[in-house]
């Protein structure tokens, strides 16, 4: 269910989602905030919480990028180690046919040290670095990704809650026209022009109608809530669109033969790109599996040995040593090679699952350039259709006034005067969100706060 019919969930109100240019319904709150959407935008691109959690995730992998890299610097361990002996060894030993008993080693036995290594050739860790500059841009796109689908939102929300407001201000024109219609058939009543059935029938018309203004209160209320949860605001906050969607009519030129299609800026494309860099980086980490790496390592430690109390007569006597590891793959049972072949599939797979979103990205473009167009023509079309319906009514308004039409007469005029209005309106919320759904899609940075 799209974000428009959540908002305006009741079957009449949605048929009646029209507007004439009447005076725009205003809050009667003071404290009431006239917002534009860039500033929605704005303030959602800096308080919403999806793309607080895009950014983290880009801080993220940046730590995990210098924590690879911290593995080409040397690591360095200090240890210390204590060992009391309960029972010391004994050794036998025979002399002069006589059998000695010696004991081995001391009551106190301590032993500390600093030890320090770092590899000298690990062309596995090197690539690894690369990957993970690679994961840094993954994230930045994600979190950009991030930003277009929230604008996006944020643009169908706020003309959503125009769309609510226009229904709202065309529901309240209809109830002062049925009162006034009620009054003056109240009016005849009393001279004995009109029948009691008259009366009755157009004062049930205006009691029919409170209820939908209530509903269409409601509507307004719900879509000003989705609009402030994607902002990432206090939902007690009141704001209120600064423009009218009839005023919104002035950005409506269509889009012109020689329009920008290009979608290299679009999120999933770009995101696919770099999924194919990490694919050929890891291939390459792969085959890196069978170079030899070479490490060094050095080591100084401090010995003391000594009976009785632990603490007392203690003699550290220093030892070192640095060596060299050398270490030549040579038989894995054939898990590099398979790995290697896995990784190479799946950049295969990533080939064409390009190709195939390229193509599917291409259609989407045309497709909606054409339905923008289409809605343009709408448009003009629906325009001059509510300026023909609302002269009908007029007329027929003043026909019913001197009792020169039915009752019956009057309500198909204004019924054919909502009907143009509606398709007038819904022609123009249907540009806006198209426009909004197509700056998404090329992926435009510069939409993200400029209007359509």
């Amino acid at each position: 269910m799209s974000f428009k019919l959540k908002c305006l969930s009741s079957a009449f109100l949605l048929s009646l989602c029209v507007a004439s240019g009447a005076a725009q319904v205003l809050p009667s709150s003071s404290d009431t905030l006239k917002i534009s959407r860039e500033k929605c935008v704005e303030i959602a691109l800096l308080e919403n919480p999806t793309v607080k959690v895009a950014d983290l995730e880009v801080k993220k992998m940046d730590y995990a990028k210098k924590e690879t890299k911290g593995n080409l610097l040397p690591s360095i361990d200090f240890s210390l180690a204590y060992q009391r002996s309960i029972e010391l060894q004994t050794m036998n030993m025979s002399m002069g046919g006589q059998s000695n008993q010696i004991k081995m080693g001391t009551d106190n036995n301590w032993n500390t040290g600093f030890s320090a290594a770092m590899p000298l050739v690990n062309a596995s860790l090197w690539k690894s670095i690369q990957i993970s500059e690679t994961q840094i841009l993954s994230s930045l796109e994600s979190a950009r990704a991030s930003r277009i689908d929230l604008v996006n939102n944020i643009n169908k929300a706020y003309y959503a809650l125009l769309l609510a407001i226009a229904s709202r201000d065309v529901i309240n024109q209809n109830y002062e026209i049925a009162k006034f219609n009620a009054e003056i058939y109240q009016k005849q009543f009393e001279q004995g022009t009109a029948s009691e059935y008259d009366v009755l029938r157009s004062s049930v018309q205006v009691s029919n109608i409170e209820p939908e203004l209530l509903q269409a209160d409601i509507a307004i209320k719900q879509c000003q809530l989705q609009l402030k949860v994607l902002m990432g605001i206090d939902y007690e906050a009141n704001i209120w669109p600064d423009i009218t969607l009839n005023e919104m009519k002035r950005e409506m030129y269509g889009l012109a033969p020689g329009f920008d299609k290009n979608i290299d800026r679009n999120s999933s494309l770009r995101s696919l790109d770099i999924q194919k860099k990490l694919l050929e980086q890891n291939v390459t980490l792969k085959k890196f599996a069978w170079i030899p790496t070479l490490g060094v390592q050095f080591n100084i430690n401090w010995n003391s040995m000594s009976n009785g109390n632990a603490f007392k007569n203690q003699r550290f006597n220093p030892y070192s040593n640095v060596a060299l590891a050398l270490s030549v793959p040579i038989f894995s049972g054939g898990t590099k090679y398979n790995a290697l072949k896995q990784a190479e599939v799946q950049l295969a797979e990533m080939k064409f699952q390009r190709e195939n979103l390229v193509s599917n990205l291409n259609m989407q473009v045309d497709l909606a350039i054409d339905n923008i167009n289409k809605q343009v023509r709408q448009i003009s079309t629906s325009e001059q259709g509510v300026k023909q319906a609302k002269k009908a009514h007029e007329i027929m308004q003043k026909s019913f006034e001197i009792g020169a039409a039915t009752y019956l007469d009057l309500r198909d005029s204004e019924l054919a005067d909502t009907s143009a209005q509606l398709s007038y309106l819904q022609a123009i919320y249907n540009y806006l969100v198209s426009t909004s759904e197509l700056d998404a899609l090329l992926g435009k940075e510069d939409a993200l706060v400029s209007s359509n």
